[in-house]
């Protein structure tokens, strides 16, 4: 398998509302994803998903800390380092993290996300230099620019 990979630059540095819409983005579609995070935003994030939307709930778990056949159910898994078992049914693959995520290349789509911080951006290159070395073509999403065309409107 050979994942479409996204990179989602210029997201806020408190990312947890952004990751909110494109984690619902992804369970409508009917999509179950997997978020690698640092430790810091497991917490916010798990918080910020039972809280976003009063309309939507985005069924989601942290990997261990609840047993693992509540997250194997779950449309989202935070996780700040553990991947999925191979044929779990993950299709999407969120990284926040500075690496390159181990497995990769057994998702349907890998999403980069890179917040507005000089050190994570230059981990974000390096990574982006990674995948386009392995012939990878990569989508661009500059969060920052959708965000202002969407105020001028």
């Amino acid at each position: 398998m050979s994942p479409a990979i996204a990179f989602h630059f210029n997201v806020p540095a408190s990312p947890q509302a952004y990751l909110c819409r494109l984690l619902r983005k992804a369970s409508l579609a009917g999509l179950r994803s997997w978020v690698l995070l640092p430790q810091d935003l497991l917490r916010p994030l798990d918080d910020a998903l039972w809280t976003f939307s009063a309309e939507d709930f985005i069924p989601h778990a942290v990997c261990g800390i609840v047993p693992p056949a509540q997250w194997q159910r779950a449309a989202v898994v935070l996780s700040d380092g553990a991947m999925p078992e191979p044929g779990s049914g993950v299709s999407v693959l969120v990284n926040l993290l500075p690496a390159v995520p181990p497995g990769f290349e057994g998702f349907q789509r890998l999403i980069e996300v890179v917040p507005e911080d000089d050190a994570l951006k230059a981990a974000a290159r390096q990574r982006w230099r990674h995948y386009t070395g392995l012939g990878y073509t990569i989508e661009r999403h500059d969060v920052a620019q959708l965000a202002q065309r969407l105020q001028e409107r």
